[in-house]
């Protein structure tokens, strides 16, 4: 892994690939590449799930169960992909969901993927676990939203929230499904461990259990994780951060219908409908199943994001029509960044644009508004 510090200026020959974004053509053809060039530890670290993989899988199987019913003799000449999210436009109803430490893949790790959102125009959301602070982050002059884990010391992650607020960002996503990080069997067999270059930036500099494994412990980022965040998040310390906040707050990892309902009641602005891409409670429900029951829930009290194995423009247009305000994104850009930095997470991104807007004309939609009419059919397991 290079060791070339974060704040260091670009580096075009880093890139980790040896052919021409341009040469992926959609989202599979990006992960095959990603495959070739990462580290087998850091690729299970990536793609992997908690036990099973079993939600993992189901992710993905519960998207291809919906079948969109077209609409035709519609004029789709104006087909537009904008939309807008938390308050602020966008250029589609996506944005880049937050993944921890993505230096691991790329020498300028989450600055290349905010480069990239900007120049798409989508937001990009930093994680509490960025290996690039939120301040360089924001500096890009995109919409950046900030992530957050609540911490054993709650000052600290109302510290974070302040911090972020400082650097401009748009929106606090606060994440509630990990009081402790889900047993993830790729990286307990691999005894991952962070290298030395790598490190959450927001979090207590040098070493730390990150990056390296103690006694009896399989994985240092899950004991890393164990020691630092709290698994006593509850909806008194919502509503603490829905008062502290002035920023949007939007709640990640919501499946069942009344926390989302609990959760408008807080006055958040938006969920997610996440099961953290497979990677905590393994058996818990897909997401794409999850979300007809949150939305109608909220009968339109806040905005409803998807989260958990989108694949493609189709996929975005999916969510659309059960009901969501968008989706957001996570391995994919990942993929598009360790193939080739700035330009494979923009690779990435256009791929999911040009294939959303080929969607959307395709099912007689003119823009996002009528994506949300169209009716769904379910294919039977």
């Amino acid at each position: 892994m290079d060791s070339t510090s974060a704040d260091a200026e670009p580096r075009p020959e880093a890139d980790g690939f040896h052919g021409p974004v341009d040469g992926l053509h959609c989202l599979a053809d990006a992960e095959r590449a990603a495959d070739a060039v990462l580290p087998a530890a850091v690729r299970d670290f990536i793609a992997g799930g908690s036990g099973a993989e079993v939600t993992l899988d189901a992710n993905r199987a519960a998207l291809d169960r919906v079948f969109v019913v077209p609409r035709v003799l519609r004029d789709v000449s104006p087909c537009t992909t904008e939309a807008t999210l938390l308050g602020r436009p966008a250029r589609l109803p996506l944005a880049v969901a937050p993944v921890a430490y993505q230096r691991l893949v790329h020498p300028e790790g989450e600055l290349a993927a905010a480069r990239a959102a900007k120049a798409v125009g989508v937001p990009f959301t930093v994680s509490t676990l960025s290996s690039v602070p939120v301040e360089r982050l924001t500096e890009v002059g995109g919409t950046v939203w900030f992530q957050l884990y609540w911490l054993r010391e709650p000052g600290r992650a109302l510290d974070l929230v302040r911090r972020a607020e400082d650097a401009g960002a748009a929106a606090i996503v606060l994440t509630v499904d990990v009081p402790w990080m889900g047993r993830r069997l790729r990286d307990v067999r691999n005894r991952f461990a962070l290298p030395d270059q790598v490190r959450a930036a927001h979090l207590a500099a040098g070493r730390s259990a990150a990056h390296r494994l103690p006694a009896g412990a399989a994985s240092a980022l899950a004991a890393h994780t164990e020691a630092a965040f709290s698994p006593a998040l509850t909806w008194s310390s919502v509503r603490a951060l829905r008062e502290r906040t002035r920023l949007p707050l939007v709640l990640k990892g919501v499946l069942a219908a009344e926390d989302a309902v609990r959760a408008a009641e807080c006055g958040v602005d938006a969920v997610v409908v996440s099961n953290h891409g497979g990677r905590q409670l393994d058996g818990a429900v897909p997401s794409a199943d999850a979300l007809p029951d949150v939305v109608t829930a909220l009968a339109g009290r806040c905005e409803v994001l998807l989260d958990s194995g989108v694949r493609g423009g189709t996929d975005v247009l999916r969510a659309l029509a059960l009901g969501a305000s968008g989706v957001m994104v996570g391995r994919p850009p990942l993929w598009g960044l360790a193939v080739g930095g700035e330009d494979g997470v923009r690779r990435v991104l256009e791929l999911l644009a040009d294939e959303f807007r080929d969607a959307l004309g395709l099912a007689g939609c003119p823009d996002v508004a009528a994506a949300r009419e169209l009716r769904t059919v379910h294919r039977q397991r």
